[in-house]
């Protein structure tokens, strides 16, 4: 989902990013604030009021929506769900959870948190404006409240996965007892709430001639289609590998480079010959580390003939190795979190094998086929 994020700061215990796209997003928005949607409502400000309220307003909106995702953080917490922080991105925010919730209450109290939280943002942006605040102050806050209901409104669309279509997966999950077919509903929804928005967008551009709003929505609307099929094709995942050994999808032969040979060897006769972007480093029988494809692409050109493999590879570390009795899932996670298709499974300083995304991939597809999970 994300691309380079930069972390912002730690709120809580949680890390908090932002994905690039996010910084691109909160410009245009503030832009758009201060020349398009704040002048006609408040003819008589200076530019400058207009900017520094626009500008408020992003940065208000942006602190409602790490609340909002915080709330979900917390609850996530109190029923022992590991969080690996909370990203700002595109069309939002997201409290990254590494796992299914345990239960369905647990999914329940941690989807409507969020909602609450901003509920309670805007009841106290809605009284804030009853105090004696200058005028432009008072007019942000105002409007602050009113984005908090609408976003707390929004996420309680019974559409997966959205928060509101988590409520709805954790009462059917807690009432037919299937956290799969509760899932294969709700995402349902959610891919058809999402054909609807792009519909709706298309109306707004076509018939009102709204443009901005039309591309905002349809993107919008392709992203909660999109985000609901890959829910639902993750949980199935998540069951098909569970539990299963990495030794049961290893390749036992794997592909080895001798430490001593030059890069320009590895180019010539591994990397332009088998195509791996990842190959494990040995010397001897002794696994001493691996080398990447963008070590390669890093290292000078005019230096490859003179650098040895053993003096480029990594040496053998957690994201880059995986023991043969680990849980294949977890295996899968390590891959995505540091985007590598290729793990090696040791035993101290021996290598087993070679474990690949495309071998699990292809395992998972062969499974949904035949057993039309």
């Amino acid at each position: 989902m994300f691309g380079r994020r930069v972390h912002l700061f730690d709120l809580f215990g949680f890390p908090v990013r932002a994905d690039v796209s996010w910084f691109v997003v909160a410009v245009l928005l503030a832009w758009s604030y201060a020349t398009l949607f704040l002048p006609p409502q408040y003819p008589g400000l200076a530019t400058s009021t207009l900017w520094a309220m626009a500008v408020t307003l992003t940065l208000g909106l942006f602190a409602s929506v790490i609340l909002h995702e915080v709330a979900h953080a917390l609850g996530a917490r109190h029923y022992r769900l590991p969080i690996k922080g909370i990203t700002l991105f595109i069309f939002g925010g997201v409290a990254e959870m590494s796992d299914e919730p345990p239960s369905a209450k647990a999914e329940f109290w941690m989807a409507i948190a969020g909602p609450i939280m901003s509920l309670v943002v805007g009841g106290l942006c809605a009284a804030a404006t009853l105090a004696a605040l200058p005028k432009a102050v008072a007019e942000v806050v105002g409007w602050l409240a009113l984005i908090n209901v609408v976003l707390a409104l929004f996420n309680l669309v019974p559409a997966f996965p959205l928060d509101g279509g988590r409520v709805l997966r954790s009462i059917l999950w807690h009432t037919k007892g299937d956290l799969r077919g509760a899932t294969r509903i709700t995402s349902t929804i959610g891919s058809g709430f999402g054909f609807l928005l792009i519909g709706f967008a298309v109306v707004r551009v076509l018939v009102w001639g709204d443009l901005i709003g039309g591309v905002w929505m349809f993107l919008i609307g392709l992203f909660l289609r999109n985000a609901a099929q890959m829910s639902y094709q993750q949980l199935l995942l998540r069951r098909v590998l569970e539990g299963e050994p990495v030794s049961r999808f290893m390749e036992t032969d794997p592909v080895t480079v001798p430490r001593a040979i030059s890069v320009e060897q590895l180019v010539e006769e591994y990397v332009y010959r088998y195509h791996f972007k990842m190959f494990p480093v040995v010397d001897g029988e002794r696994l001493v580390g691996c080398v990447t494809t963008r070590q390669i692409k890093e290292l000078p050109r005019e230096e490859w003939d003179r650098t040895s493999v053993g003096a480029l590879a990594s040496a053998c570390a957690d994201d880059n190795t995986v023991a043969p009795d680990a849980d294949a899932m977890a295996a899968l996670a390590t891959m995505n979190q540091n985007q590598a298709s290729r793990l090696m499974v040791v035993d101290g300083d021996r290598l087993l094998g070679i474990l690949t995304l495309k071998d699990l991939l292809q395992f998972f597809s062969l499974k949904i086929e035949l057993e039309k999970a």
